[in-house]
């Protein structure tokens, strides 16, 4: 193993940490930091809807509590446009942008809650100044051996272009064209096929054939079912704290080869409210750090309940209950570049397989099919979390799977001891008790070889050793305090648990050997390793 990880320690020992301190922002002045409440909770959140449903003048006093954070001038300027206050509305603008608030937040949108704003000739005639056709991205998702697709955001309907090449200067490239659309928020994504596994390339995005700043590097992934070398960082718990937001460039130090995104990747809590769940995303993937980071790592989402609904919410077996779940659906998939939205015969969901080299990665939706889980109650059925159309596609496809090393992830715990059961629902694996079970010995039944837990949910970095009779133990890695403050404590039943700081879990994977390596590696925000596992499959 120690082999393995010369190539990986080299790098984050001699260059990866400097990287990291150049790239990390110092501590901005324009933040409120007293209070967990108004960037951790939903204080913005309902003061917007309080803006958009008639109240402004309720908001002003709440926000001018916040003297000098940007996000507060971003609430009055909202807030004074919808009462016709236009040069206060304006000069709020342009205080945040003198915070360096990005101009595209505001051309983001949502449209149904920025149109009093956009509309102030004194807006548009920043808008003129500040003219910024890509809004968002480019972020890349969906890489394989021969192939990546590209996202994109734009402030209107417009031609969008991205050219690959090997080399740097794009004498020979591939290119593919499409348009950003209303209906799809203004984004698109462009596929370009061709490529060849294991290789650096070089991109560049055109809008309206006009090339955007920036030129970006990524690497395709190994040949599809062979041997290989590579690194994956994971995490969730990634609410929008501002001066957290270098966790983004210290992972990006480490230039993994993906980035899974486990659930609570923004926090939302407002499923019947669209453009609540806009704003949310829309603050996100305005943030400079984050741009940066996705635009070069492949990156892939599921969602967890702060995105799907409200706090330890739950679906139904129904596909369409309640109403508000297909729209959630697919508000979330305009969002993130994953290979596939459900079993692909009508069953929906944020459910899919993903390969790289010989490891194929399982996600799982463990919200949209849910049935509740409280504490002290009876049921005639076993409960379960997946649903049986998920849950049947997971067997058949591990079923499939040739892969020497298979990674079952999901959103929240797969220990039962992770999480003490409280007052009300359980929203663990523990409240599915028996349909864990049932998957687990589905591995036991089909002599399933190779296979790990990947969790998120508790604010904390977890090592978990789950015991089954007759069989190998199954390891959990869990880590979800990307950018949160709030912290859960660590669990006496664990293997490891680490919370002082904000953290995110890094794998990497070797399984050229006769044996599948991974080392899990738990690195806190400041790039520090605090600790380090190594798995062999069995």
């Amino acid at each position: 193993m120690r082999l393995l990880l010369l190539p990986f320690c080299f790098l984050f020992c001699a260059g990866m940490t400097l990287q990291a301190q150049e790239l990390i922002p110092r501590e901005g002045e324009y933040f409120c930091r007293d209070a967990e409440d108004w960037y951790n909770r939903k204080a913005i959140t309902t003061y917007l809807r309080h803006i958009y449903e008639g109240e402004p003048e309720k908001v002003l006093p709440l926000a001018d509590a916040r003297e000098g954070d940007v996000e507060a001038d971003f609430v009055r300027a909202l807030a004074y446009a919808y009462i016709d206050e236009t040069e206060k509305s304006i000069s709020y603008v342009k205080a945040s942008l003198g915070k360096e608030m990005p101009f595209s937040r505001y051309l983001a949108g949502p449209s149904k809650l920025m149109q009093p704003l956009v509309e102030l000739p004194g807006f548009k005639a920043l808008a003129e100044k500040h003219a910024t056709p890509l809004v968002h991205g480019p972020m890349i998702g969906n890489v394989s051996g021969n192939s990546a697709t590209f996202w994109c955001r734009t402030d209107q309907p417009r031609k969008v272009q991205v050219e690959v090449s090997r080399d740097k200067r794009f004498r020979k490239t591939r290119t593919v064209t499409g348009r950003t659309k209303t209906e799809d928020g203004h984004t698109a994504e462009l596929s370009v096929s061709g490529l060849k596994p294991g290789l650096s390339y070089f991109y560049r995005l055109f809008i309206d054939e006009q090339p955007t700043e920036g030129t970006y590097q990524f690497t395709t992934h190994p040949k599809p079912g062979k041997p290989g070398q590579f690194s994956v960082v994971f995490g969730g718990g990634a609410a929008y704290i501002p001066w957290q937001h270098y966790m983004w460039s210290t992972i990006q130090s480490h230039r993994p080869d993906a980035l899974f995104m486990l659930g609570d990747n923004v926090y939302i809590d407002y499923p019947e409210h669209p453009y609540l769940q806009q704003y949310c995303y829309h603050r996100r993937q305005s943030e400079p750090h984050w741009r940066k980071l996705v635009a070069q790592t492949p990156t892939y989402a599921i969602w967890d309940d702060h995105d799907f609904g409200d706090n330890d919410e739950y679906g139904t077996p129904d596909p369409d209950s309640p109403a508000w779940k297909r729209p959630v659906l697919s508000l979330f998939k305009r969002q993130w570049v994953d290979p596939g939205y459900g079993d692909g015969t009508g069953k929906p969901g944020v459910f899919f397989k993903h390969s790289i080299a010989d490891v194929d990665f399982f996600f799982l939706d463990c919200r949209y099919y849910r049935q509740p889980s409280e504490v002290g109650a009876v049921h005639e059925e076993p409960l379960s979390m997946l649903g049986e159309a998920q849950k049947a596609w997971l067997k058949s496809a591990l079923l499939q799977s040739n892969a020497r090393v298979k990674v079952l992830i999901s959103s929240v715990p797969w220990a039962f001891d992770a999480k003490p059961e409280l007052e009300g629902r359980i929203d663990t694996w523990g409240g599915y008790k028996e349909e864990r079970t049932e998957i687990f010995d589905f591995l036991t039944k089909n002599d399933i070889k190779g296979v790990f837990l990947l969790s998120a949910d508790r604010h904390r970095s977890d090592i978990w050793k789950i015991k089954r009779p007759n069989d190998y133990p199954l390891y959990e890695f869990e880590s979800s305090k990307l950018t949160n403050m709030h912290t859960h404590k660590v669990m006496p039943g664990s293997e490891y648990g680490y919370n002082e700081k904000c953290s995110f879990g890094q794998l990497l994977f070797d399984t050229t050997g006769e044996t599948p390596e991974v080392t899990y590696r738990i690195i806190n925000i400041d790039n520090v390793v605090v600790n380090e596992f190594t798995w062999r499959a069995e």
